[in-house]
């Protein structure tokens, strides 16, 4: 699977349902002049080889009740329990991102809370109950002012 090179076309693929999974693969043919089925041959062996790695309905957090996305950077009192930690974290629904990090945190995660009440009572009474955490370092996000995939180089 590391030898697994992507083609022109696959970047040609890639570059369209990167924005929107649900392109008709037919559309997506007609754009790189192939058929349909051989846009859903590609789409088919990039996914078995993991250069996608899966399709989704994208919330918007507001529309679903939550109001307050932040960022919290995670000391913990030794690297060595990191993997531990990472599976309490998992448990909390709010947290939608976790990453083991270089610099000041062991960990920064995201989290979307309904509130800024919400949010305290997911730090107090969850996040700094579980083993090994040290402290916490809330930063608030005040607006996205952009998000979006990765290019693909042609």
């Amino acid at each position: 699977m590391d030898n697994f090179q992507i083609d022109s076309l696959d970047r040609k693929i890639l570059a369209i349902i990167k924005n929107n999974a649900r392109t008709p693969f037919l559309e997506v043919g007609r754009a790189c002049d192939v058929s349909g089925a051989a846009v859903h041959q590609r789409v088919h062996r990039l996914m078995k080889e993991g250069v996608i790695l899966g399709t989704e309905f994208i919330l918007d957090p507001k529309k679903v009740g939550y109001h307050t996305c932040s960022y919290i950077g995670v000391f913990l009192e030794k690297a060595s329990l990191y993997k531990d930690v990472a599976k309490q974290l998992e448990q909390i629904p709010e947290i939608v991102e976790c990453h083991y990090t270089t610099g000041n945190y062991s960990i920064f995660i995201k989290i979307y809370a309904k509130n800024n009440e919400h949010l305290r009572n997911i730090l107090t009474d969850q996040l700094q109950s579980i083993p090994g955490i040290a402290r916490t370092e809330t930063f608030i996000s005040l607006e996205e002012s952009f998000k979006r995939q990765l290019p693909v180089e042609k």
